[in-house]
């Protein structure tokens, strides 16, 4: 080898400048466009089903009883509201099958309050594992709603199993299948709603402990173990009762199912636009935090 060749072997390489497109690069743990995170969440799907099952399965495994107390809580609490409301306060006056308008109002109710709760929890509660894992954090409130959903599927059935058995029983007829679609809307009201509650309370922990309060004022206006046209008269206040969406969802299960009459389409027009509102909204206001949630 020339002494030449020996000197270009060891002398170090030029260094090439290299020309970076910046546009193509993204910031890590940058939050997608609204539609791309969208697609991230149904990319999740799978995980997000598995889990609420697993979770689901799990969750009275300690218990003895196992999961009948899916069915004995709501039960228990009707049977106490029974007592207190419909015999001691008589507020069963003038209700067609008290203990079947009762159980319908009970079991919605507490359907509706332990998704809004799991789901306005969820962020929370999964704090350190929001901090280890890169994933879209909705996919923790959806999976709180979808495991309250699987829990539902038989409060659901046993509701409608006491209302044919417990006198005075009623008749299964077809306006029974509405029951379906009625609690699908109510599914994502609470999906929705959860999903607002879940931003705030990763912000403002203070709104957890007021949530037991609210839902309780919201169930003693959502006319469960009385009658509305009996206690009031106000014009107004009866107005502001109708654009409940639990109200509109308990009085469409109970017009199908306890009197056998096609529910008014306002109560359904009134469910549609609050269950895909808040849908829309909460998707919407969650995706906008995505960034801050864990820190």
């Amino acid at each position: 080898m020339s002494p030449t060749e020996k000197q270009n072997l060891a002398a170090p390489a030029a260094v090439q400048p290299l020309s970076v497109d910046m546009r193509e690069l993204t910031r890590v743990g940058a939050r997608p466009g609204f539609l791309d995170y969208l697609v991230q969440l149904w990319d999740f799907r799978q995980f997000i089903f598995y889990d609420a099952r697993a979770r689901v399965q799990s969750g009275t495994r300690r218990d003895r009883l196992g999961s009948a107390w899916l069915l004995l809580n709501p039960v228990f609490n009707g049977l106490t509201y029974y007592v207190i409301f419909g015999l001691l306060l008589n507020t069963s006056g003038g209700i067609k099958n008290y203990i079947g308008y009762l159980v319908i109002g009970i079991f919605l109710f507490q359907f509706s309050s332990g998704a809004i709760t799991a789901g306005a929890r969820s962020v929370r509660s999964n704090k350190s594992i929001v901090q280890a894992f890169n994933f879209p954090r909705a996919a923790l409130p959806i999976g709180a709603n979808l495991r309250e959903i699987l829990s539902a599927v038989p409060l659901v059935l046993a509701m409608l199993l006491i209302i044919v058995v417990v006198p005075p029983v009623e008749k299964i007829g077809p306006l029974w299948l509405l029951v379906v679609p009625a609690v699908a809307l109510q599914a994502v009201f609470n999906l929705g709603v959860g999903l607002i509650l879940a931003r705030l309370i990763s912000k403002i922990n203070d709104l957890n402990h007021l949530l037991p309060f609210v839902i309780r004022v919201w169930m003693y206006g959502s006319a469960i173990f009385y009658s509305y046209d009996r206690f009031i008269t106000h014009p107004v206040l009866l107005d502001i009762m109708k654009l409940n969406p639990l109200f509109n969802v308990i009085n469409i299960v109970r017009d199908c199912v306890l009197y056998n009459r096609i529910p008014l389409w306002q109560s359904w027009a009134t469910l549609a636009v609050f269950a895909l509102g808040a849908l829309m909204v909460g998707l919407f206001f969650f995706w906008q935090g995505e960034e801050k949630y864990g820190r």
